[in-house]
C-alpha cells in the first residue's frame, strides 16, 4: 500500500495572512450564468469576467445543482462584494448585478451584445496586450447624473464594482484599460464599452518616432540619414487625425519610449470588447428578493404597494415564528439527548462502584480467614469461579449436502422395507387361502 498523504497544517501554512489590506479591500466579484444553456451566453460571461480582472474568479467552475446560496455563502471569506448573473430565458437575455450579501439587485435586459473575439476581428489594428489585465480597469459614467433613484442606484452599482483611483498617488503605468458605460436619455439604454489605453508621443516626425520606438527605418529611397529625419511628409499617418482634446501632458514618467515626463501625448483607444446594450427593468432591495424600488415596465399604485409590503411582512413574521419553533424543538432534543448521556454515564459509574465493592468484600474474607485460622486461604476458595477453565471446543456445523443425501439414503431403504412388507402380506393372504 503506498503511503499516505498528509493534509496541510494550519499553523504551519505559510500561504494564509498574506494578503495586503489593500487587496482585501478592493471589490472582487463572482461572473456565472444561468437559465436556458447554449448560444453565447457562456462565451459572454467569458468576455465579462476578462472585464472584471484582475478581482474576479477567472476559473470559476459552475454546476447546475450550485445554488445562488452557495456562492453567497463562500462570499464573505473570500472577499466578494458583487454578483453578475447572465442569463438566458424564450423572452431574450438578461445581466443582474447584485451586491452581497444583502443586495440591491439590478436586473438589465440586454438588447444587443458582441462578443470580443468578434470585435477584435473586426478591428483592422487588432491590439491585445496580456499585461493590461494584470490592473482594473478605469470606469467612466456619463449622463448618469438624471433625477431619479435608479440613476443613483446605477452610478453606485458601477463604480463600487471596480476599485477605487487616488489621484494623489496613482501610478499612470498601471492604467492600462477603461470601461466607458454612456446612457442615452431618449432610448434609456446603456452602450458598455471596453478599451484598451495606448499612449504615442506627438509632435514627431514619423522617423524620428520609429527610431525613438527602436524600430528599424528603411533607408532605401534616402540618400543620406539626415533626408530620412527631414523629409517632408514624413509625419505620423495618425498625427492628423489626432484631436487636440486628445493631447495632455504626462505628469509621470510612462515605461513607453518616447513618452517622457512634462512631455505632450496623445491617448489612443483600442476596443477589446466585450459591447453591450442594456435596458434597466428592476431594482430590488434585497438579493433577489425584497421591496421593488423601481420598475420599467409595470406600476403599482399605492394602495398596491402596501398590500405587497402588508403580505411580505405577514411572510417575515411567520418565518420568524417557525424559526423559533425549529430552535424551540432543537433545544428540547438536546436537554433530552444530554439526559439520556447522564443517565447512561450514572449507570456506568455505578456498576464500577458495584465491581470495586466486592473486590474489597473478597479481600476483607481472605483477611478474616487469616486471622482465624491463621493460614493463608487456598487460590478459589473465595473466588466467584472454580478456577477450571472449560475446554475449548470448535463450533461444528452440519454438512447440508451430507445429511440431505443420508436422508434420501433413509428414505429409499424404507420404501424398499414398504415394498417387501406389503409383498409377504400378498403371500401369506394366498397360502391361506389354499390351505381352505
Amino acid at each position: 500500500m503506498g503511503k499516505r498523504k498528509r493534509g496541510r497544517s494550519v499553523k504551519k501554512n505559510l500561504n494564509q495572512n498574506i494578503e495586503s489590506n489593500e487587496l482585501v479591500q478592493a471589490p472582487h466579484s463572482f461572473v456565472i450564468h444561468r437559465g436556458i444553456s447554449g448560444g453565447d451566453t457562456l462565451e459572454l460571461t467569458k468576455d465579462f469576467r476578462k472585464v472584471m480582472e484582475p478581482f474576479t474568479a477567472s476559473s470559476l467552475k459552475e454546476r447546475k445543482k450550485n445554488t445562488i446560496k452557495d456562492f453567497v455563502a463562500i462570499a464573505g471569506p473570500l472577499h466578494v462584494s458583487h454578483l453578475s448573473i447572465f442569463s438566458k430565458t424564450e423572452l431574450g437575455m438578461y445581466l443582474k448585478i447584485m451586491r452581497l450579501p444583502r443586495g440591491p439587485t439590478l436586473t438589465f435586459k440586454i438588447h444587443n451584445y458582441s462578443l470580443a473575439r468578434d470585435v477584435i476581428s473586426s478591428l483592422k489594428k487588432q491590439r491585445v496586450v496580456d499585461a493590461a489585465f494584470k490592473h482594473s480597469p478605469l470606469i467612466v459614467l456619463n449622463s448618469f447624473s438624471g433625477e431619479g433613484l435608479q440613476f443613483k442606484l446605477m452610478a453606485s452599482m458601477f463604480q463600487n464594482m471596480f476599485p477605487t483611483l487616488n489621484l494623489t498617488n496613482i501610478d499612470l503605468n498601471t492604467v492600462k484599460r477603461c470601461v466607458l458605460m454612456n446612457y442615452n436619455p431618449a432610448t434609456k439604454l446603456i452602450d458598455f464599452r471596453h478599451y484598451c489605453i495606448k499612449i504615442t508621443p506627438v509632435g514627431i516626425s514619423r522617423g524620428v518616432k520609429k527610431v525613438v520606438q527602436g524600430k528599424v527605418p528603411n533607408l532605401s529611397r534616402c540618400n543620406d540619414i539626415t533626408e530620412f529625419f527631414t523629409k517632408a511628409g514624413m509625419m505620423s499617418e495618425s498625427e492628423a487625425e489626432d484631436d487636440p482634446n486628445n493631447h495632455v501632458v504626462l505628469a509621470q514618467k510612462i515605461a513607453s519610449r518616447g513618452n517622457v515626463e512634462s512631455g505632450k501625448s496623445a491617448i489612443r483607444l483600442s476596443e477589446l470588447g466585450p459591447r453591450l446594450t442594456l435596458q434597466l427593468i428592476k431594482i430590488e432591495d434585497g438579493l433577489l428578493d425584497g421591496e421593488v424600488l423601481y420598475h420599467e415596465l409595470i406600476h403599482k399604485t399605492e394602495e398596491e404597494k402596501e398590500e405587497i409590503q402588508r403580505k411580505r411582512e405577514q411572510k417575515r413574521k411567520l418565518k420568524e415564528k417557525r424559526k423559533k419553533v425549529q430552535e424551540a424543538n432543537k433545544k428540547a432534543k438536546d436537554e433530552l439527548k444530554q439526559k439520556l448521556k447522564d443517565q447512561s454515564l450514572k449507570g456506568m459509574r455505578k456498576d464500577t462502584q458495584n465491581e470495586s465493592n466486592t473486590e474489597l468484600e473478597k479481600d476483607d474474607d481472605a483477611q478474616y480467614y487469616k486471622e482465624d485460622v491463621g493460614e493463608e486461604p487456598d487460590k478459589d476458595l473465595f473466588s466467584g469461579s472454580t478456577g477450571v477453565k472449560r475446554k475449548h471446543e470448535p463450533l461444528r456445523y452440519k454438512n447440508k449436502k451430507k445429511s440431505d443425501s443420508i436422508n434420501q439414503k433413509n428414505r429409499t431403504n424404507q420404501n424398499s422395507m414398504n415394498k417387501g412388507n406389503r409383498r409377504m402380506n400378498k403371500f401369506n393372504k394366498q397360502n391361506t387361502n389354499n390351505n381352505l
